[in-house]
């Protein structure tokens, strides 16, 4: 009774009903649905459309509207936000030929909404292109029960100790492995370059990585992969937090640590680059750290207090394989002399193009400081 009472009333509707209409022909008509990001900077919404012709490409998908004022992204006397699409991908629910676009929010005068970080990492990845930045980003989350309660954890009381969940294997040791798989296929399905995926160190807590990713791609399949994650969450009636720390105590706080690499970084001798990259990313841990999360770095304190797997929010380290450490270097790069290194600051909740520009703004175009430049003009 304590598991049913945890899930959803409308995830114990009858799916076999819902699946005899989902068979029903649809004559050559295509449902669209448009993906964006709400005024949280956190939160995603979506709205259906119907088009007379399966787009072929992002060109073909028509722009649209929203009520902002709803999103906490407008005014109610001026409520009209526009939908411009920017990354197509199949729809794992209504499957083909339907499709799932995510979209750029722009304000009623066509600049970008506040929470849409995408514009300006365009701006900055179409600048440093020639560097070939490549990024893959490990995504942490925690299900929760309808109630709040982490899935499958006591009604009163808490599991045991952390040590045997995390990759663990056995029904009292992983809580809910069926929405992760089913979560990995929707995204493989859909065209999000998913990657792999792991039952974390604390019990009903998960991890899915995506990538490799080149530049303003990273945030369109993060992204996508998230809002799939949250619309198979639904059919299986729990929640998917991407709280930084959603149980206090003993318990690992939930990341999003970001793998990166130039090219110059993946060719021979490429250890040097990587080694100037961190230099200068050791010389601007403020500023990133309030970019890393969506509070300018009230969630990440909440996480990053040195233990737990985790690095002090006040200073900067780094190190080969050390996971307590804000930069690790995988041992295999120390030893090949190139590859990638991981920047583990990132909480869970970070907007993933907020953390990719901001690397690319210090360490290709070597900013400084806290303040950020406008390229717009040049």
């Amino acid at each position: 009774r304590a598991v049913a009472m945890s899930v959803s009333h409308s995830s114990r509707l009858n799916k076999l009903v819902r699946e005899q209409y989902m068979k029903l022909p649809q004559d050559g008509l295509v449902q669209v649905t448009y993906v964006w990001i709400d005024g949280s900077g956190e939160g995603v919404r979506c709205k259906s459309r119907t088009l007379d012709k399966e787009p072929k490409s992002i060109e073909d998908v028509p722009e649209w509207n929203f009520d902002g004022s709803s999103t906490a992204q407008a005014e109610g006397s001026n409520s009209d936000m526009f939908l411009v699409p920017v990354h197509m991908f199949r729809d794992p629910f209504c499957l083909d030929p339907n499709k799932l676009v995510l979209c750029e929010v722009l304000k009623y005068n066509r600049k970008p909404a506040e929470t849409n970080l995408r514009h300006t990492c365009k701006k900055v990845m179409d600048l440093v292109k020639d560097s070939h930045p490549w990024f893959g980003m490990e995504q942490e989350y925690t299900l929760l029960g309808i109630n709040g309660h982490p899935y499958g954890w006591p009604d009163n009381g808490f599991p045991g100790p952390q040590g045997p969940y995390y990759c663990g294997v056995g029904a009292d040791k992983v809580y809910g492995r069926d929405i992760v798989e089913s979560h990995y296929k929707a995204c493989l399905y859909a065209g999000v370059k998913i990657c792999g995926t792991n039952a974390e160190v604390m019990p009903s807590q998960w991890e899915f990585q995506v990538g490799p990713c080149e530049g303003i791609e990273m945030g369109d399949h993060l992204w996508m992969a998230r809002f799939i994650l949250h619309r198979v969450c639904e059919d299986f009636g729990v929640v998917a937090t991407l709280d930084p720390k959603p149980m206090t105590g003993n318990w690992n706080g939930a990341g999003c640590h970001t793998n990166y690499s130039t090219e110059e970084m993946r060719r021979e001798g490429g250890l040097k680059h990587i080694e100037a990259a961190i230099e200068k990313l050791s010389k601007r841990h403020d500023y990133h750290i309030c970019v890393y999360d969506p509070r300018g770095g009230r969630d990440n304190s909440r996480r990053l207090t040195g233990h737990h797997e985790t690095s002090n929010i006040f200073e900067f380290s780094a190190g080969v394989a050390n996971r307590g450490a804000s930069i690790r270097i995988p041992r295999q790069v120390g030893q090949d002399g190139y590859g990638y290194f991981e920047d583990r600051r990132p909480a869970a909740n970070c907007d993933p193009y907020a953390v990719t520009e901001a690397i690319m703004r210090t360490t290709v175009l070597n900013e400084t400081g806290v303040e950020t430049k406008d390229y717009a003009d040049h």
